[in-house]
């Protein structure tokens, strides 16, 4: 489907928390490899090529170090390598050191963030046509509130939110149905305890659900009276 210019600027911001995050791996790419035309040998070495990249800090593996971890036979890699590049998956960056004239390669994974984004924002794009469809005429305004909260959380954690926090907040305000200020709120909470990570806001967040808490007046009487009690 053709995405507009939003759901395609969505898609970079969510590119770019993948290839800004932490240590992780896409989980997009482990549910719908198969349904993006990649196979188990496609995904290992993609997988093999962050661990390098994000770990080990070598951006160039070659093709004997990525045989070896994988157990294939000599010759085998290469041909999987120039399919991907084929395909845009990956590329290979050349660098030359302006000092010492030295040329080095490194490969380059956007292509791949950048096609696992466009693939979640195809999804997400068609979810709310679908409740439009079906009645949910509430959904523009649901998508300013999410990219409200991205930018205020983005400035919180200074840092990009990687996808599964992303993700994570749409859930909140999707699935959970929370109101942007309770969820604004929870924030504030978890940096006034010194707990600025998701679980941590995530927790609070179900607690104020399980006791029916839905205004911030509620929640903030509830967590006055729970700091009274020292627990």
């Amino acid at each position: 489907m053709a995405l507009t210019e939003g759901w395609k600027v969505w898609a970079k911001g969510v590119a770019h928390g993948m290839e800004s995050g932490t240590v992780q791996v896409p989980f997009h790419l482990l549910t719908h490899y198969r349904k993006l035309g990649l196979n188990d040998t496609d995904v290992m070495l993609l997988l093999q090529l962050i661990a390098f990249k994000q770990v080990e800090r070598n951006d160039f593996p070659s093709i004997g170090q990525l045989e070896q971890v994988m157990g294939r036979a000599p010759g085998e890699i290469s041909s999987v390598i120039q399919r991907l590049m084929k395909e845009q998956w990956i590329s290979i960056d050349e660098q030359i050191d302006e000092l010492t004239g030295v040329q080095s390669e490194s490969y380059n994974l956007t292509g791949m963030y950048e096609r696992l984004a466009l693939s979640l924002a195809e999804e997400r794009a068609a979810a709310r046509l679908r409740a439009e469809h079906q009645g949910g005429a509430a959904a523009p305004e649901q998508d300013v509130t999410e990219r409200n909260l991205f930018v205020i959380f983005e400035k919180e954690f200074a840092r990009p939110l990687s996808p599964m926090e992303f993700e994570t907040i749409s859930g909140w305000v999707d699935e959970d149905g929370y109101p942007e200020e309770l969820i604004l709120l929870a924030l504030k909470e978890a940096v006034f305890a010194g707990k600025v990570h998701f679980r941590y806001i995530d927790r609070i967040l179900l607690e104020w659900g399980r006791n029916r808490i839905n205004t911030v007046e509620a929640a903030k009487a509830y967590s006055q009276k729970f700091r009274s009690l020292g627990r």
